[in-house]
């Protein structure tokens, strides 16, 4: 399975005041190893940036001056992007603005939804954490993933820091290549999950004693005992 994890920096935050894209920063995850690829573009807006957007990643328009016009990268960018599965936090901003700007290059290029799938770990943390903070560096902490080099929001930074956060909430271990740095996941468990070599022996299976299966199901029957007779975790569905 190839996964693009995708963010993107913009001037403003509406589309329809023509806001534009100024980068865009992508991570290859093939069957839940990052590859090593990525793309990574600045793009001239051709307009100024929002004084607050510029306080949140710290491009300024002196920046972005010399740097190509999105139709430029599009090709490049679809490209990369095409028949993967994009992974983002807050999907639907992130794929807006790129189709609003493959809308102002006219039809020929349709809308992403055309060529990947979305997959968007805001909602995915939402549903996992209701009611918590689920922003990325609120799940930095949770998951105990390196943020520490995230002073300002960067498109690259971010998709980097959030692959290993999408990896960490659906319980798989990590391979950063793009760097080379040793970071860490937590599971829902609290264990920290190393990243290892590709080329790793298997890792054993220890499969529990006698006298563990024994305490597990003393502990079923306890629960079973307060819960009417019965206990989901050996498939019995409490009478109504």
């Amino acid at each position: 399975m190839r996964q693009i994890v995708l963010d993107t920096e913009t001037t403003g935050l509406e589309t329809a005041q023509d806001h534009r894209i100024i980068e865009i920063g992508a991570v290859e995850v093939v069957n839940r190893r990052l590859t090593g690829r990525h793309f990574h573009r600045y793009i001239n807006p051709q307009r100024a940036v929002d004084q607050g957007a510029m306080e949140v990643h710290g491009i300024t328009d002196e920046f972005l001056k010399d740097k190509p016009l999105f139709d430029q990268i599009a090709g490049e960018f679809l490209a990369f992007i095409e028949g993967a599965d994009l992974v983002i936090h807050n999907a639907p901003f992130d794929v807006g603005f790129i189709n609003h700007e493959f809308a102002k290059l006219g039809q020929a290029y349709g809308k992403v939804q055309d060529y990947c799938t979305i997959t968007d770990t805001l909602a995915m943390a939402r549903q996992l954490h209701p009611g918590q903070k689920n922003n990325l560096d609120a799940l930095c902490k949770r998951y105990d993933v390196d943020n520490t080099s995230r002073d300002l929001h960067g498109g690259l930074l971010d998709a980097e820091i959030l692959a290993d956060v999408y990896l960490a909430m659906t319980g798989g271990q990590v391979d950063l290549g793009l760097k080379g740095e040793s970071a860490k996941a937590m599971a829902e468990a609290g264990e920290a999950v190393r990243r290892l070599p590709g080329d790793r022996e298997p890792l054993p299976v220890i499969r529990a004693s006698g006298e563990e299966l024994n305490a597990h199901q003393a502990l079923l029957e306890t629960i079973a005992g307060e819960n009417g007779g019965a206990c989901l975790w050996r498939g019995e569905v409490p009478s109504s």
